[in-house]
């Protein structure tokens, strides 16, 4: 197979994986918001995203000296109701919009996701501008909604600073 056939297979897969993911993400119920996951003093939806990504985890010992799996970062995409990479999310939390617009997050509450074992918590993050004007320049809180996985891997760490992705499906809603 030429390198031209692989890449155009590779893309082929991702455009397959992507509208797969999508397609998942819209057919999810979406239960109510829990009511400590809602900020008061929010005035408007600035966007409803919808992430495709991991959430990453390193083997470190716990107090016992065990050896365990400690949340280390996020690394998805969000896209758009038509499919359009809006945002990327990563360590921080931070989100940065593709007109570089960015903002970083502290979680405020969490709730868990009771509609769907088995998945990271609800939450609501206070943001702060950390990349001046844009989409993400006026939000002021972040909410992490309809989670899917994400959980640390169910497998045993066996080596220190082992890593581990769990995969993971999310609405993130953007306030100000």
């Amino acid at each position: 197979m030429s390198q031209d056939s692989r890449k155009r297979s590779a893309a082929f897969r991702v455009a397959v994986v992507s509208t797969w993911l999508l397609a998942s993400c819209a057919a999810m119920d979406h239960p109510a918001v829990p009511s400590a996951l809602k900020p008061a003093d929010a005035q408007r939806t600035v966007a409803s995203l919808t992430a495709s990504g991991v959430q990453i985890y390193v083997c470190k010992r716990d107090q016992n000296n065990q050896l365990a799996w400690t949340f280390k970062s996020p690394q998805a995409d969000l896209y758009d109701g038509s499919g359009k990479l809006v945002v990327k999310h990563y360590a921080g939390p931070s989100w940065e919009a593709s007109d570089g617009s960015k903002i970083t997050g502290k979680v405020l509450q969490q709730a868990p996701n009771t509609g769907e074992p088995g998945s990271i918590a609800l939450l609501l993050l206070q943001a702060t501008n950390a990349g001046g004007p844009g989409l993400l320049g006026s939000v002021r809180y972040v909410q992490r909604l309809n989670t899917r996985g994400g959980i640390a891997p169910l497998q045993p760490c066996t080596q220190e600073g082992q890593e581990g992705r769990s995969p993971y499906l999310a609405d993130y809603v953007f306030l100000d």
